[in-house]
């Protein structure tokens, strides 16, 4: 388990490194983003796709607000044409990561962890706790990129990682996505509610989780 912690966080540090970048130079902030779809509704609603799909397959490189962008999605392309459109934007990001790490991650394994036997250990365990990690990356930014690109580099089944991803992401979307849907900018308490309920469920799961992890370490 050491060595997958040890290459996940490397990899987790990296997509950090963009985030704090990108939030220093004021990059894709929400207002920002906001401001981008306004103008893309303005102009053709159909940019307005193009936009959202754009900013989420973006997030595999440059860490953006999902969540925003999901509920902004619902808010001005409506219910389900939001949803669609965001786990399309997701789907992209996942699937990329999912496949250059398939074919280039392992490299980057051997460089980080030399010795073979822990290099099998590592992707044994992942293929044991990958599949509940998947599922609830939702919970933090980041995740979901560092979870695709070790589902690749493990070279974990591409329909197998398809399922937990679905599990994970079609919910977050639909709920965040409809949402954004039923908000306005005087009434946004769905927005805020959905928010709250989502982090909830998926924080009290890595939670749930990590002490089953603890639990069987001890045993």
């Amino acid at each position: 388990m050491k060595h997958l912690i040890k290459v996940m966080l490397i990899l987790g540090a990296i997509f950090a490194s963009a985030f704090v970048v990108g939030r220093l130079a004021g990059i894709l902030t929400v207002d920002k983003v906001q401001r981008w779809l306004e103008v893309a509704q303005s102009a053709d609603p159909k940019w307005v796709v193009g936009t959202v799909v754009l900013l989420l397959f973006l997030d595999l490189v440059v860490a953006v607000p999902t969540l925003a962008i999901t509920i902004l999605a619902g808010y001005f392309l409506g219910f389900p044409a939001g949803a669609a459109t965001a786990v399309l934007g997701m789907t992209s990001a996942a699937f990329s990561g999912y496949w250059i790490s398939r074919r280039w991650g392992q490299r980057g394994i051997a460089l980080l962890v030399r010795d073979e036997t822990d290099r099998q250990e590592l992707v044994e365990t992942f293929h044991k706790s990958g599949p509940a990690m998947i599922i609830l990356s939702r919970a933090a930014p980041m995740v979901p990129e560092v979870t695709a690109c070790m589902a690749g580099a493990t070279r974990m089944h591409f329909v197998g990682y398809c399922l937990f991803f679905a599990i994970s992401t079609l919910p977050y979307a639909l709920i965040a996505a409809y949402a954004g849907s039923v908000s306005s900018l005087d009434s946004p308490q769905p927005a805020i509610y959905a928010v709250l309920s989502l982090y909830l469920v998926l924080w009290s799961g890595w939670f749930l989780f990590q002490r089953r992890n603890r639990r069987k370490v001890v045993a």
